[in-house]
């Protein structure tokens, strides 16, 4: 028997603690794995998505997995001035805005299992010490915490059956957090094998303006102190302002032993998915099957049609004319991937529509505050988004910004948040309802037209009432949601606790609001419209997680159409553009969505969250 496989099975004799899931078989799964060094925010995400992306063009089934080495379970509670919008998956599991970059360039729907945190890697750790499950031995970070790195990095290769595991280590090498992890990277690619996997570092060289030209030794740096923990890259992703000399290929050729054929430069473009044909003409996906030995597994026919199909959604991107402005209304205007998701989702209509579309962000506590009126803000927007969020700050801006879409006719899209203060303005305006509001702002509203359902309020003390991840949800014939998506069954994922409150529904009916979409089964509102509007759209989830570059969502095609033609009735989706037959358009785990409750997927177990969490959005 192998001693690795040996000593899966055994660990008091010797000092080898490499667990194997059962039927692993080591060769089967190649594994890509990503690095930064200098700096972090260069891209890895954008980068390891994009060549991704490449090897699924050419018939290869792709896992990505991020790791973040911060100590918290999940991105739930993280403040988006810190780390950026918090994704959420199908399954509820709030996660890293890199989670959705993967999506978008694979279009496949990912799972918990495909994200990773030093918390939930101690987590494991600690619970399996307190089962017993490491044979009397002192835990220490090795073997048993890297161990239970590649334990989850093979179950992850089994699972989802993956030809290629692209693993994505976040922040920088000279981390403190992912000093064990790159160590449980080492150990892998021992044991895997050379041939195995694929060592990718992410650079970036400087060219400051007072020198006129690039400098590479902050690179040489960086690779260097990723060599001396043992991983030599094979290779390297060169981040510049401008394209890179052939000369800073050779130097940094030099200083890492890497072929220069093998230094990629991915320098800044006006879009991200630009990308994947940089390294595509760069070679750099052929060199990647080379290297891993899968030019059998590849489908040279499948690659071509995905490549033509990129092509030609980079030349819309390329060819685009006009230009219209849609206003995003937000308490972190000043920072851009606070909203990520958003932006790409106009985006891909940009693309689709091959429309200049131009965002300009409205910070909704300048008009809260009177530093600007809500008429100065507006005047130049073609339409408007009001995103998620939670708290008070800015909410009563954002009230104005739906006042001023829905007595002007002015497109509105409102995402969560922007679907609870659509209620609120329309009953405070419309139905004159004094001190109509949410119960989040205001526990004691006279008129709590946004509250917490009876039935979420049960389970407070049961580990949280947020709902989270994807839902079933029945539209409504005839209306203008069910001509958007051409069907009448959809899925979206929602990230909230509080609701449109029951008792109100039937006054909000009675005055014209049209509930054109709800739970099946359950009074529990999730779309709403306005009739006689070019478009005023809110919904209770956010379907800017599910906008992917070659099919935008119908929701956001439906607000970019009326804000391009004012007069004109949106298109209902085409049989090939139907969105219900697209939505899992490559589920590759096959897993089931977590019920109605506040939950963390374990690589062993469910561990329901803490209720007295904070979240911010």
């Amino acid at each position: 028997m192998d001693p690795l496989q040996k000593a899966a099975t055994s660990q008091d004799e010797q000092e080898f603690y490499t667990p194997y899931p059962d039927g692993y078989i080591p060769g089967k799964t190649k594994y890509v794995v990503v690095t930064g060094s200098v700096m972090s925010g260069l891209g890895k995400g954008i980068f390891s998505s994009a060549l991704a992306r490449l090897l699924k063009n050419k018939g290869l089934k792709i896992s990505p997995i991020k790791f973040d080495g911060y100590l918290n379970q999940d991105a739930g509670t993280l403040n988006p001035y810190r780390h950026g919008e918090v994704f959420v998956l199908d399954c509820g599991l709030e996660c890293d805005m890199d989670l959705g970059t993967y999506e978008r360039f694979l279009d496949q729907e990912l799972n918990a299992i495909n994200y990773l945190t030093s918390g939930r890697i101690f987590g494991n750790v600690l619970a399996k010490e307190r089962k017993g499950g490491y044979l009397g031995r002192d835990v220490q970070f090795i073997p048993h915490v890297t161990g239970e790195i590649k334990l989850a990095l093979r179950k992850l290769a089994m699972e989802t059956d993956a030809d290629v595991v692209f693993l994505e280590v976040g922040g920088t090498v000279g981390d403190i957090e992912n000093t064990y992890f790159i160590e449980a990277l080492r150990e892998l690619i021992y044991e895997e094998g050379d041939e195995n996997c694929c060592k990718v570092s992410l650079t970036y060289v400087m060219e400051p303006g007072f020198l006129g030209e690039q400098k590479s030794k902050a690179a040489q740096i960086g690779i260097r102190q990723l060599m001396s923990l043992g991983m030599s890259p094979d290779i390297i992703a060169v981040r510049s302002e401008n394209p890179i000399t052939e000369k800073i290929q050779q130097k940094i050729g030099i200083f890492s032993s890497v072929p220069q054929k093998r230094i990629v430069g991915v320098h800044d473009q006006d879009s991200i998915y630009k990308i994947p044909m940089m390294l595509h003409e760069g070679g750099i996906d052929d060199d990647v099957v080379k290297m891993l030995g899968l030019q059998e597994r590849c489908k040279p026919l499948d690659e071509k049609q995905a490549l033509d199909n990129w092509k030609e959604f980079v030349n819309k991107i390329e060819n685009k004319s006009g230009e219209i402005t849609v206003g995003i209304t937000g308490k972190y205007a000043t920072l851009r991937d606070a909203y990520a998701s958003i932006l790409k989702s106009v985006e891909h209509c940009a693309a689709y529509f091959q429309t200049n579309i131009k965002t300009k962000w409205i910070e909704t506590t300048d008009i809260e505050e009177g530093t600007v009126s809500v008429e100065e803000a507006l005047k130049d927007v073609s339409a408007i988004i009001v995103p998620g969020g939670f708290g008070k700050r800015g909410a009563e801006g954002k009230i104005k910004c739906v006042q001023y879409a829905r007595e002007k006719n002015l497109p509105y899209l409102g995402l969560c948040y922007g679907f609870q203060m659509a209620l609120v303005e329309f009953a405070r305006n419309v139905l004159k309802l004094e001190g109509a509001d949410t119960t989040e702002i205001h526990p004691e509203a006279k008129h709590p037209v946004i509250d917490i359902l009876p039935e979420q309020k049960q389970i407070e003390g049961l580990g949280g009432n947020m709902r989270l991840g994807g839902r079933d949800i029945e539209v409504k014939e005839g209306t203008l949601a069910h001509k958007l998506y051409g069907s009448t069954k959809i899925r979206e994922r929602f990230r909230h606790r509080f609701e449109c409150n029951p008792e109100y529904i039937e006054q909000f009916e009675n005055a014209g609001i049209v509930f054109s979409g709800k739970a099946p089964n359950r009074d529990i509102m999730q779309i709403l419209e306005l009739k006689n509007h070019p478009f005023f759209v809110g919904v209770q989830f956010h379907p800017e997680f599910k906008s992917r570059p070659l099919r935008p969502h119908p929701l956001f095609k439906g607000l970019i159409e009326a804000a391009l033609h004012p007069d004109k009735v949106p298109q209902q989706q085409t049989k090939e553009e139907t969105y219900e037959s697209n939505t899992q358009a490559d589920n590759s785990h096959g897993e089931k969505s977590l019920p109605e409750r506040n939950i963390l997927l374990n690589t062993d177990e469910l561990v329901e969250k803490p209720n007295d969490d904070k979240r911010y959005y």
